[in-house]
C-alpha cells in the first residue's frame, strides 16, 4: 500500500500533498494516528537510522532544551515514540521506497518516480 504520514495542520505538507495524484496514497494524519512500533520498524529497515527520521528543526527540541547531535539511535527512537512532531515529514512509502521530509529534492524523487 502507498501511504503518506503526513500532519494535516502543517502548510508544507499540505503544498506537497496538492502537488500530488493523492487517490493512489492512503493517507494518515500522524497528529491523529501515533506511529506504532511496526511502523516505525518498517521506516527503519529503510533508512537503517531512526536519527534520520528525526525533525531537528521540531520546536520541542528548544522547548525542552535537547541538543539532536551524538545521541544514540535508542534515544532517538523513543523521541519518536514520544510525540509526533519528532517526526520528519511527510513520510511517503511508495512502491517499497520511502521518501522522508520535505526536501525539495526528495520531493522531486518521489515525482519522477510517479
Amino acid at each position: 500500500m502507498n501511504t503518506i504520514y503526513h500532519l494535516s495542520s502543517c502548510s508544507t505538507n499540505k503544498r506537497i500533498l496538492s502537488e500530488l495524484p493523492l487517490e493512489q496514497f492512503e493517507l494518515i494524519d500522524i497528529k491523529n494516528h501515533p506511529l506504532s512500533d511496526e511502523e516505525l520498524e518498517g521506516f527503519y529497515q529503510h533508512t537503517q537510522s531512526y536519527e534520520a527520521l528525526i525533525n531537528k528543526r521540531a520546536q520541542r527540541f528548544k522547548q525542552e532544551g535537547m541538543e539532536p547531535n551524538g545521541q544514540q539511535e535508542e534515544w532517538y527512537k523513543e523521541l519518536l515514540k514520544s510525540h509526533y512532531t519528532y517526526l520528519k515529514r511527510p513520510v511517503i512509502c511508495y512502491k517499497d521506497q520511502l521518501y522522508v521530509g520535505n526536501a525539495k529534492s526528495t520531493i522531486e524523487s518521489l515525482k519522477s518516480a510517479l
